[in-house]
């Protein structure tokens, strides 16, 4: 497949929430920049929410291998996977069988990637509580891809065109976020972070370093983890010449980075690094995993299964979410 040519697997997130509303929608998005697309999902769940959204001049072409999908603008390929009893699901409901669909849409989708049969996975969102009603217990997406191949060195960053942030620990709480805080962790990421961004067209990317606390420690007087694990860190990473700052006071650094003085900002925990990318960009924020052996790039949302089904959903972070993974495709060509 040459660059031109990068097909993305779309998963269709779970079928009770706006997965499949925001996919179709995409298709009709002026800023969409590629018809390459498989979704990896239930083509009866597609059928129903095109129809009752009353989504015009797209035709649903069901699919059994993707030597089958026709790539052009109004045709929306649909690799089936027999996992949802249609006249069982409810729109906007927690169901085992949701997450379970879901999750075997996840699998389904690095089984092709990894085999070479796509270039990139883009997610539509999946519903956490629902999936481990089903009896996966995994936190999100990004440890199910982890797991899936086999992948220690990771981290989810968040992109958006004001601000992109990684983070150095997501799903677990604040008080073990603190208390495994370390050296190493923080290294790796400020590497998988560098290299991303080069992948992403950045040339020596700015990298800032947030602390963990109030104005970065202060010189230990609020705290010592700065001096303990995030200076030593930045200093590993600077013998290997990579371009890093910090620790910068956190209520201040992402304004620096917003304001042009960073490219990408890591962050020391989930809503540390959440909450102003959020802010900045919650319809337009793309998640990536990065440090897999493979692509993927989520939305940065999730079900919002009040809106589920109702044509209300907006589409533009999966809209961003595809033209990112086809960009970090192409780059890979």
């Amino acid at each position: 497949m040459s660059a031109d040519n990068s097909i993305i697997g779309v998963t269709m997130g779970d079928p009770a929430g706006i997965g499949p509303e925001i996919i179709l929608k995409s298709y009709k998005n002026k800023y969409l920049k590629t018809y390459n697309l498989v979704i990896i999902g239930n083509v009866d769940v597609m059928e129903k929410v095109k129809n009752k959204i009353g989504i015009k001049g797209i035709d649903v072409n069901k699919i059994n291998n993707i030597s089958k999908a026709k790539f052009k603008k109004n045709t929306v390929n649909v690799l089936h996977l027999n996992n949802v009893e249609i006249k069982e699901l409810v729109p906007g409901k927690v169901q085992s069988m949701a997450g379970n669909a879901a999750y075997e849409y996840v699998v389904k989708a690095v089984e092709l990637a990894t085999n070479n049969k796509i270039d990139a996975i883009a997610t539509a969102p999946l519903n956490k509580e629902a999936m481990h009603k089903a009896g996966h217990k995994y936190p999100g997406h990004t440890e199910i891809l982890a797991t899936l191949t086999n992948t220690k060195d990771y981290a989810m960053l968040l992109y958006d065109k004001k601000l992109k942030v990684i983070h150095v620990s997501t799903h677990i709480s604040l008080r073990e976020a603190i208390y495994t805080l370390n050296k190493d962790r923080i290294v790796k990421v400020i590497k998988v972070a560098h290299n991303t961004m080069e992948r992403l067209g950045y040339k020596n990317p700015r990298i800032g370093v947030a602390g963990i606390n109030p104005h970065a420690g202060e010189n230990g007087l609020f705290g010592n983890e700065e001096k303990r694990e995030i200076i030593p860190a930045i200093d590993m990473a600077r013998e290997d010449g990579i371009n890093v700052d910090g620790p910068v006071s956190p209520d201040t650094i992402f304004v620096k980075a917003k304001n042009g003085e960073y490219d990408i900002v890591v962050a020391m925990y989930h809503d540390q690094g959440h909450i102003p990318l959020k802010l900045l960009g919650f319809n337009t924020g793309v998640n990536i995993t990065a440090g897999l052996p493979i692509i993927r790039t989520s939305v940065d949302h999730g079900t919002a299964f009040g809106k589920a089904w109702k044509g209300t959903a907006n589409e533009f972070s999966m809209v961003q979410a595809i033209n990112l993974a086809y960009k970090l495709a192409s780059s890979c060509k």
